[in-house]
């Protein structure tokens, strides 16, 4: 009776799961890359350090800009995305006249915008500070030093969290049901309540999200694979010492299979 229950659901609502499984990808997709966009901005701005140059106007808006990052992250981090999904939207609603699917796709940027700042964050303060000594000691500005140097290597190493933000963002798009875009969690509870086969409903929705989780991460096991097996042939900067191997540019030795 399960097993049958579930084949005349796909066979009636399938065309319902599949725009419910579309706008979950559409959101998801969507909003990892708009927030990954803001948290490269936010974390770059708030790791990069002002050098002995700076005057007090540059000091006084870096600071300014790390208080506004910290409440930002504080209450995108703190708050349930359900809440921020009813707050934001029907707060603006009747400023901006957006559609769920654009409301939703803001709430997902700047939630996750807040998690990958911290990311991005910590990926940078992980990369060696010769890097950026040997770079400022050629002349590269501290801009140049951030997106020429020091960035490219910060997102190398955080990319295994950066892609797991997205496996978290196709389950939790579920929540933004709140506001009913019409997601695949939108698209069950529909369903369900049309059907009264509950069990059945969110049975086959589960298969779905581990069906989408799965091959999401299948393929960005595979980029991160192929992001270690790849063989650069890159310079490196210089180091402060005196041996005199160390002037110059060296080639890199081959990233190791």
């Amino acid at each position: 009776m399960f097993i049958q229950n579930c084949q005349d659901i796909l066979n009636k609502y399938g065309t319902s799961l599949a725009l419910g499984v579309e706008t979950t990808l559409i959101v998801s997709l969507t909003g990892t890359f708009f927030g990954l966009i803001l948290g490269l901005l936010v974390g770059g701005f708030r790791a990069a350090k002002l050098d002995y140059t700076a005057g007090p106007v540059a000091v006084f808006f870096k600071k300014l800009f790390n208080a506004l990052a910290n409440i930002y992250i504080t209450i995108f981090r703190g708050t349930p995305m359900m809440v921020q999904a009813v707050f934001i939207y029907y707060a603006l609603l009747n400023i901006v006249h957006w559609t769920t699917l654009t409301a939703a796709i803001f709430v997902i940027s700047i939630n996750t915008g807040a998690y990958m700042s911290e990311i991005i964050r910590s990926g940078i303060q992980a990369v060696d500070v010769g890097q950026t000594e040997a770079a400022r000691s050629l002349g590269m500005s501290n801009a140049d030093t951030m997106f020429g140097v020091v960035l490219p290597q910060a997102i190398r190493n955080a990319f295994p969290a950066i892609g797991n933000e997205l496996i978290v963002n196709i389950k939790d798009s579920s929540v933004l049901m709140i506001i009913s875009i019409t997601e695949l969690m939108f698209q069950a509870k529909s369903i369900a309540g049309s059907t009264f086969h509950f069990t059945e409903t969110y049975f086959i929705e589960a298969v779905i999200y581990l069906i989408l989780t799965s091959i999401a991460s299948l393929i960005l096991n595979a980029i991160e694979r192929n992001m270690r097996k790849t063989k650069k042939v890159s310079f490196q900067l210089p180091m402060s010492d005196t041996d005199p191997k160390s002037i110059g540019y060296t080639m890199l030795e081959r990233d190791k299979k």
